[in-house]
């Protein structure tokens, strides 16, 4: 059986399958503009939502990609990053220099996997 939710046309942000929780890209939805370390907080807490709306949360993480505009801005995202990923259980991880996001004010997307 394959849940999706908060499906649209060309996209669901969730879908659960096989005890896997599959969410599609997130950007900054409250369009801050911010830094990137800004940026990624506010990624990170729509993650959160969404995880705990699938029935999950961070510490089933398996796997992420991280897509950046700027890889001089590799480090400021790391701490954002590191700040929230659960302690002893961090996901495998990719990060992806990018020339753009579907958003001018976009410099990060995160896309994430996740265990039930």
């Amino acid at each position: 059986m394959i849940k999706r939710l908060h499906s649209g046309a060309r996209m669901s942000q969730i879908v659960i399958h096989n005890q896997t929780v599959y969410l599609a890209g997130q950007v900054d939805e409250t369009d801050s503009g911010g830094p990137v370390d800004h940026q990624t907080r506010i990624i990170l807490s729509q993650i959160d939502q969404l995880l705990a709306e699938a029935g999950t949360d961070k510490s089933k993480l398996l796997s992420a990609t991280i897509y950046l505009t700027d890889m001089s801005q590799f480090d400021l995202m790391n701490q954002a990053w590191e700040e929230w990923v659960s302690a002893g259980n961090a996901p495998t991880r990719a990060t992806v220099g990018v020339t753009a996001l579907a958003g001018d004010a976009y410099q990060v997307e995160i896309v994430v996997s996740a265990a039930l």
